[in-house]
């Protein structure tokens, strides 16, 4: 039998816990925090598939290139929209409520960048329903979990480039564990709590997987391409689906006058909003249209939300908003099968780039990636391993993190890391964000590398073993400026305007010079980058 060991316990990962304890493997979730907690849980909008004769999966197809802006690879775009249908009929036969029509179908709605309504829905919970579901199946599967794993480092055969499993800060206790096995499935999800209060991401999204993965071989793709979602509350950066401009919801500037094409994709929708804001000050989301009903029944958790962090109720009042950090297009850079650079490496969901999403994701298309893909992972993964079992082999990882941990404890703290990590997220927003260039970015690039060497004088405070989150936290920014530093260097690179990513120095898309992918990886602790493609 095969063993697999999934990182991450969101969507992604639970997907494919399903899929490889389906295809007979001995399957191990381990995680930091607890499931329901993923970020998938903010994922409202729906679920992208093509389910009636009033639309087709070559307009999907189309839909999704576009939205790429030349970096969507068709072949793996395809694969993906041609089995959205059995996506969405498989998360509907294992529990998934999603909403109905009058005849009691599926029920969807048009999201930005598409040229028809279908995403299919469950009020605007989508993904918090999807990922309840999935926790209630895995649990009913006899799944193993491993909560409060925080992942330090992957045990490597650098003899044969091999992942034979991980090592993890048991939270807890304080202690190293390690945990073999024939595969490892990354699904950590993805990087957007670099930009702090800026972003509509969990504080949890810390990009570990990513840096774990690059520490042991791997090569990561496309990190330049962040997603600003255009509708987040203003003062706290809470997500406003799409699924309120989809319904109907209309974009006022100050003066209360609509100004751009809320359906537009994402990228062209958050630099318009960020245009008028500069422009007049204030942009407002309204869907006081729509009426009590219809929010109420449809848009339960926008009105909440709006409620609880704005002090307003946008079935009488306008919604304050502005664009924050959402998704990372970029990822661990892995082929058809989900594999990485390192054998045996698998990844799924947001840390992954499976090359669907290119430079701009379009909406609905990230629950549907990681269903459709997080299937084939677990699957593809229990066939590898079966195939190439671990050999039992010693490794020094264990001794090295457990010596790391007791190192890292002699630290000093001269410097506030929690300071240098608020001003990192502070300079990413102003210069990495939606408008950026060369001399920007350069200066963060500065930044980012003087943080790297003050890092030993940035200690945790708590000496304490046990349920020390500020040791955790500090790792966590560790991984952070590494994989800012990839970030910056891609977006440097990246001399154009293509996508989510827009240098007001180079206006224009280039495809002869840029019409690739940015591949960054490390040679002995040495950051390497390329173009691919």
């Amino acid at each position: 039998m095969s063993k697999v060991l999934i990182i991450g316990s969101g969507g992604a990962g639970l997907v494919s816990a399903l899929s490889a304890h389906e295809s007979g493997a001995e399957v191990i979730v381990a995680s930091k925090t607890l499931p329901t907690r993923s970020q998938t849980s903010m994922a409202q909008g729906g679920m992208n598939a093509v389910l009636d004769s009033n639309d087709s999966i070559e307009n999907h197809i189309a839909d999704t290139l576009k939205s790429s802006a030349g970096l969507g690879d068709e072949d793996q775009i395809r694969v993906m929209c041609e089995k959205a249908e059995d996506a969405i009929r498989w998360c509907n036969r294992i529990g998934l409520p999603f909403s109905r029509d009058e005849n009691g179908e599926i029920a969807r709605r048009r999201l930005g960048g598409a040229s028809a309504p279908r995403a299919c829905y469950a009020q605007d919970y989508t993904g918090l329903k999807l990922l309840h579901t999935l926790y209630d199946q895995c649990l009913k599967a006899g799944i193993v979990f491993k909560n409060g794993r925080y992942l330090l480092n992957l045990i490597m055969d650098d003899e044969t480039n091999r992942v034979l499993g991980a090592t993890f800060l048991v939270i807890e206790s304080g202690e190293v564990e390690e945990i073999r096995a024939d595969t490892v499935i990354m699904a950590t999800g993805g990087y957007g709590a670099l930009y702090g209060k800026h972003s509509t991401n969990s504080t949890q999204a810390t990009g570990d997987g990513l840096a774990a993965a690059v520490r042991a071989g791997a090569k990561l793709a496309d990190m330049e391409f962040i997603q600003f979602h255009p509708t987040a509350l203003k003062n706290s950066s809470i997500l406003i689906s799409e699924s309120a401009r989809g319904a109907g919801g209309y974009l006022l500037n100050a003066q209360l006058e609509r100004f751009t094409d809320e359906l537009a994709p994402r990228d062209i929708v958050a630099r318009a909003i960020h245009d008028e804001m500069a422009a007049s000050g204030a942009v407002y989301l309204d869907i006081r249209h729509l009426g009590e009903e219809f929010i109420a029944h449809e848009l339960p958790q926008e009105r909440k939300l709006a409620q609880i962090y704005e002090g307003i109720d946008p079935v009488h009042e306008l919604i304050p908003i502005k664009p924050s950090a959402h998704y990372s297009m970029g990822g661990i850079a892995v082929n058809a099968q989900c594999m990485s650079a390192v054998n045996g490496l698998f990844a799924v969901g947001e840390c992954a780039n499976h090359k669907t999403h290119g430079a701009n994701r379009l909406g609905g298309n990230s629950l549907l990636e990681l269903v459709v893909f997080g299937r084939e992972c677990g699957r593809n993964a229990t066939e590898y391993g079966a195939k190439y079992p671990v050999p039992i082999v010693e490794n020094s990882q264990y001794t090295k993190d457990t010596n790391f941990i007791r190192g890292v404890m002699y630290f000093t703290n001269q410097i506030d890391f929690y300071q240098k990590q608020e001003m990192l997220a502070n300079i990413f927003y102003n210069n990495v964000g939606l408008v950026r260039d060369d001399m920007g970015l350069k200066a963060v690039l500065g930044a980012i590398r003087q943080m790297q060497k003050e890092l030993p004088f940035m200690g945790p405070r708590d000496k304490s073993k046990g349920c020390n989150t500020n040791l955790v936290e500090f790792i966590e920014f560790g991984n952070k400026i590494e994989l800012a530093e990839m970030i910056v260097v891609s977006a440097i690179s990246r001399v154009e305007s293509r996508g989510a990513h827009y240098r007001i120095d180079a206006p224009q898309r280039n495809d002869m010079m840029f019409g690739g992918h940015t591949i960054t990886w490390k040679e002995d602790g040495v950051l390497c980058a390329d173009f691919m493609k």
